[in-house]
């Protein structure tokens, strides 16, 4: 009589082994590797890396390594969860992100699911929001200045980084006096500008 070998153990990625929760409302479905959630603010779908499987538990999202995916299952595992959770809270809160115009004479307005905006350039921009995305825009005044503020938000939270990615490329912040499109809160190092040389 023959022992049997022991079972492999199941290695877990230290952030992926945590259970995403899932909120009241939100309806997950399975279909083979595609999985689509559903919730209050949109609806997101997503095919599963081979190797991890996904299942609910007590309003709660589990996901594994399959038996025998060794380190690629561990490595897709952290990635899955935080997808499914960014997922998760996305068709349940939503998120939302806002830029400044900074610059004498930018503006941005909104026409359809169009954003217009006057940077300074030798023409205007016209940016098609994508799908999911929407934009307001919002006048500010700090210290006496005036200037846009575009909001943006959406339950997809790649489509809206790309989205306000793409609309910063379009006038990137100058390190000199800081004009240009940046994100609200965004950190600029300014340089100094030159300097004349006296005679």
């Amino acid at each position: 009589m023959t022992a049997q070998a022991p079972a492999q153990e199941i290695s877990h990625s230290r952030i992926g082994k945590r259970p995403v929760p899932v909120p009241k409302g939100v309806d997950i479905k399975f279909d083979g590797r595609k999985v689509t959630i559903k919730g209050a603010k949109g609806e997101l779908a997503r095919e599963l890396p081979e190797g991890i499987k996904v299942f609910i538990k007590d309003a709660e999202m589990h996901i594994e390594p399959a038996a025998g995916a060794g380190r690629v299952g561990r490595q897709f595992q952290g990635l899955t969860r935080a997808l499914l959770a960014s997922m998760v809270n996305g068709v349940s809160t939503g998120y939302a992100l806002s830029m400044d115009l900074v610059g004498v004479g930018y503006r941005a307005e909104l026409k359809g699911g169009d954003v217009h905006l006057a940077l300074g350039l030798s023409h205007p921009v016209k940016y098609t929001l994508p799908k999911g995305v929407a934009a307001r825009v919002e006048i500010i005044d700090e210290g006496g200045v005036k200037r846009p503020r575009l909001h943006l938000t959406s339950h997809d939270k790649e489509a809206l980084g790309q989205a306000a990615a793409r609309i910063r490329s379009f006038r990137p912040p100058e390190p000199y006096k800081g004009k240009g499109v940046r994100y609200t809160g965004e950190k600029l190092r300014e340089k100094a500008g030159k300097a004349g040389t006296k005679k």
